[in-house]
């Protein structure tokens, strides 16, 4: 792989991660009400699904997903009705105020942080679809595959984690503001909505054109 193939390819990674979806949405909210530093385990669960799907992709079971309506299908319907639950859950708390954990006080679960980046960054089909038919652009058939997907990989996961962290610790610098009382309420009340609507979202995904 040259370098122009590895830079071209970074440039599409960068703008790819640094917009904001489901898993950038759950870091923000993490961050606000966790912290950043619990919330990276929430980023690593994010990225542990995408390692998976990644490894999928090179496996072809990417190709199987692309070909079958039922699978595709399932994961997606998943995601939204996960998607909407987070959301619904979020619109039902009754926290007026956020008391944000300090360095050494107590925040999330690392294991259910860890549980939910996961199962949001598995629950999306597109993810899927999208490393199989972004890697076969930027490898060399004619030279060693695994070193290629090996760095292709690597360099979506640094940057997948670095912006689900950005994110994370922007939010938590919010939490001055939001330790007002009643904007804890407003806050969630806007990531349920949103959670909702990245789920509504989802449900629009279609798995080829000619399903359109």
């Amino acid at each position: 792989m040259s370098l122009q193939t590895w830079l071209l390819y970074a440039a599409a990674v960068f703008v790819l991660t640094v917009t904001p979806g489901p898993s950038v949405l759950m870091c923000v909210t993490s961050g606000v009400n966790h912290g950043a530093r619990r919330t990276f385990f929430a980023a690593i669960g994010s990225v542990t699904a995408v390692v998976g799907i990644m490894a999928c992709s090179a496996i072809g079971i990417g190709a199987l997903l692309a070909a079958s309506s039922t699978l595709f299908h399932v994961i997606k319907w998943f995601g939204v009705a996960y998607l909407v639950y987070i959301g619904i859950t979020t619109l039902r708390s009754t926290t007026s105020s956020f008391e944000l954990p300090s360095q050494g006080g107590q925040g999330g679960s690392r294991i259910g942080l860890y549980v939910k980046g996961f199962l949001i960054g598995a629950s999306n089909p597109k993810a899927l679809l999208f490393f199989t038919a972004f890697f076969p652009q930027f490898i060399n058939p004619a030279a060693a595959q695994l070193p290629q997907f090996a760095v292709l990989g690597a360099t979506f996961v640094c940057f997948e984690l670095f912006w689900l962290m950005f994110y994370a610790t922007f939010a938590s610098r919010l939490g001055p503001w939001l330790r007002v009382s009643g904007r804890a309420k407003v806050f969630n009340r806007l990531s349920g909505l949103t959670f909702i609507g990245a789920g509504a979202l989802l449900a629009t995904v279609k798995r080829a054109s000619r399903d359109v």
